[in-house]
């Protein structure tokens, strides 16, 4: 699933979450649309096996139309676009909470599933 990140007529609601989103770290993975096939996913699964590395990070490796492929943590920021030296590798649900809060969102739930209609008119 992609995410379009369009202000259309009658959204007006969530311009201000399309415009943190366009500006974030985030924007490319979320908005890029590759072609992947079902028999690479496949074959990926098929072979895919993990191993933890001395330095304690998790390495998947998986071979695809006969070529070996090596998928870790860095390689997944790397092509998603989120590889910068000072990004966010994680944000609490009050940090999310406090930010949305500020957008007009007002709600007594702390579950992060969002209503349209917990944000302000404005």
């Amino acid at each position: 699933m992609v995410a379009y990140l369009k202000k259309t007529e009658g959204s007006e609601g969530f311009h201000q979450i399309v415009d943190f989103i366009n500006a974030s770290h985030i924007r490319y993975a979320l908005t890029e649309n590759p072609t992947i096939y079902v028999s690479l996913i496949n074959q990926f699964w098929q072979t895919a096996t993990a191993r933890t590395l001395d330095n304690g990070e998790i390495q998947i490796t998986a071979t695809i139309d006969g070529k070996v492929k090596i998928v870790t943590k860095a390689s997944v920021r790397r092509h998603l676009q989120l590889a910068y030296y000072d990004g966010i590798s994680s944000l609490p649900t009050t940090e999310i909470f406090e930010q949305l809060s500020l957008m007009g969102y007002v709600t007594t739930s702390d579950k992060l599933t969002f209503q349209k209609g917990h944000f302000s008119p404005q």
